[in-house]
Parts: structure tokens; C-alpha cells; sequence
């Protein structure tokens, strides 16, 4: 199965520059745009502003997906063109790029790991099993729960991850310099951009037109990364079980969405088919996908059940799934 699995996404590795290019116009081109509106909208009523801050915030998921892409080195067949337009979506999304690309890469290396989970530090990238759990004191259980309440963990935090954490290169290894760097280097761009636009239209206006659309994008962006990752049939695995393609079929899901949020999305609802292969660009997953058979999932999940997989928290070994909080017994 291996063998095949190789065969079916080979075709589907190679960039496409018209299709890439026409990608940046539908990203990066609307999302500007879309700005521009929202900074023309403050003279007539905030609450088209704030409307505008919807599709604003989608077109900048749609960016974030392009930035996604230079990382893994498939948006553009040219390492060059990869990173310049992977930095320059990074001042836009906030997220510094080559310092993410690195530590995107240990995510696909180990994901679903139960052995590993010192690669995935975060609260979207690590799990305790049910044992772990119970093991804890009545204080450490109530520590580990708090933060991992889906209001606070796909509401409240994602914003401070994108605005405030990203800032910092406080989790990386000294010896990862050029990665601290463009976490520096990242920040001062986007200063120099807050400070252009402020000049024009003043801070004020840079407030309200931008904090909405980065509440929008992050909320929608770690919704994302979390529930394609956390989802009722999904499997953690113990080292000596642990292969590259369970870990991508069953560790990760097809999400199925609305063909507008597939779009605005970057097909990265295909992601099972992303972890397998990640050198196949977004915009050809969706062919990848109706290619084999092999590449379908039975039963993708929904909008209906990513919510529900939000409480998705502790990998019960014993019964083989994840499990919320409410379904352990003291």
C-alpha cells in the first residue's frame, strides 16, 4: 500500500508558477484590497468596517495557506521565489517565517507520537493520555484543564499567540540563529508597516481596521490546525508503532467544508493528503484527493463534528480514542 500511495500523489508534486501566481492575486491581492476598503469604510460606518473584516479575515487565511506553502517548498519550484513570498505573507499573518517553517517541520516529523510529544509543546500540539492524567494531582488536573477549555483555547488565546507570542523567540534553541533572526527581523518589518500606515491614516484607524481582521484569522487558523488534527477516529501511536503514513491517514483528517471556506481555506481540509505528502502544493489536493481511492476518506469529518472534536483533549490507550475531560472518571 506504501508502494501505491507513493505512485498516487508523485504526479501532483510539482509547482505550478501560473497557478501559484493567480493564488497571490486571490490572497495576498484581495486581502489588500479588502483593507484598503476597510480603511475607506472608517469614514462612512465602523459597522462596515467590521463587516468587512470577515472577508478580509478569510483572504488573510487564504495567505497564511500560500506562507504554508513556501515553507514546505511547494508553492513555487524555485527555493527563492518560496521564501521572498513566504516572507513577505509572514508580515501580513504575523508569523515569522522561517522560524514557523522549522518548527512546522518537527510537527510533521512527530505528530500523533505519544513518545515524541516534546516536539509539540503547545496546547494544540501535545496530548496526555487518560493515565498521564489521573496520575496528576487534583491541582496539576485543573491546570492542564483550564487553558484547554475551547472558549479560551480557540477564542481567547489565538490572537496573543499571532500578536503577542510570535514576537518572541523565547521556545528556540540558541543554536537556531537564523530562525531568531527572522523573528527579529519579521517584527521590525511589521513595525515599519504599522508605523507607514498610521502616518496615512493615523493609529488609530490602523487599530480598528486591523484588530478585528487578526481576531478572525487566528481564531479561524487554530480552529483549523486543531481540529484536522483532533477528531473522533483520530489515532496517537507509541514509538514501535509509529509510521510516517499512519501517522498522516490516521493522525490527521479530511475536513470536508463549504466550497467558498474550501476555497478561502486553501483546500487544506485535505490534510490527511498534506501530511502524506506535503510537497503537493494546495492547489492541487483537491485533484490529489479525486485521483485513488486509497486518498478518500469514508467519513470526513464535518463542520458539525470539528466542533465537537474541539473537547477532544486525552488519548484514552485503553479504548484506542481520544476523549474529552467529561468522559474520564475520577
Amino acid at each position: 500500500m506504501r508502494t501505491a500511495l507513493r505512485l498516487a500523489v508523485a504526479p501532483f508534486e510539482n509547482a505550478s508558477l501560473w497557478l501559484g501566481a493567480s493564488q497571490i492575486v486571490t490572497s495576498m491581492g484581495l486581502y489588500l484590497a479588502t483593507i484598503a476598503a476597510m480603511y475607506w469604510s472608517l469614514h462612512i460606518s465602523y459597522w462596515l468596517t467590521l463587516a468587512l473584516a470577515f472577508p478580509a479575515g478569510g483572504f488573510l487565511v487564504r495567505t497564511f495557506i500560500v506562507q504554508h506553502d513556501c515553507g514546505h517548498g511547494s508553492f513555487f519550484s524555485s527555493a527563492s521565489a518560496n521564501n521572498v513570498t513566504g516572507t513577505l505573507c509572514s508580515i501580513m499573518t504575523l508569523v515569522p517565517y522561517r522560524s514557523w517553517r522549522r518548527q512546522h517541520s518537527q510537527h510533521h516529523a512527530n505528530w500523533n507520537n505519544l513518545d515524541r510529544r516534546e516536539s509539540g509543546a503547545d496546547i494544540y500540539s501535545s496530548c496526555l493520555t487518560v493515565e498521564e492524567y489521573r496520575a496528576r494531582s487534583a491541582w496539576r488536573r485543573l491546570l492542564y484543564r483550564i487553558p484547554r477549555h475551547p472558549a479560551l483555547a480557540h477564542i481567547v488565546f489565538p490572537p496573543l499567540i499571532f500578536a503577542i507570542l510570535y514576537r518572541f523567540p523565547f521556545d528556540m534553541p540558541k543554536s537556531w540563529v537564523a530562525e531568531r533572526r527572522s523573528v527579529l527581523l519579521t517584527n521590525l518589518a511589521i513595525l515599519l508597516w504599522v508605523l507607514l500606515l498610521g502616518l496615512i491614516f493615523s493609529f488609530r484607524s490602523v487599530l480598528l481596521v486591523h484588530l478585528p481582521v487578526v481576531a478572525i484569522t487566528t481564531v479561524v487558523g487554530v480552529w483549523l490546525f486543531s481540529v484536522q488534527h483532533r477528531f473522533e477516529t483520530a489515532h496517537w501511536l507509541r514509538k514501535q508503532n509509529w509510521t510516517f503514513q499512519d501517522a498522516s491517514l490516521k493522525g490527521t483528517s479530511y475536513l470536508k467544508l463549504p466550497r467558498l471556506l474550501q476555497w478561502l481555506t486553501g483546500n487544506i481540509g485535505f490534510h490527511h493528503i498534506h501530511h502524506l505528502a506535503p510537497r503537493v502544493p494546495n492547489y492541487r489536493l483537491e485533484a490529489c484527493y479525486a485521483s485513488n481511492p486509497l486518498l478518500r476518506e469514508e467519513t470526513p469529518q464535518t463542520l458539525k463534528s470539528s466542533f465537537r472534536a474541539t473537547r477532544l483533549i486525552l488519548w484514552d490507550e485503553a479504548r484506542q480514542q481520544l476523549v474529552s475531560f467529561s468522559d474520564v472518571r475520577e
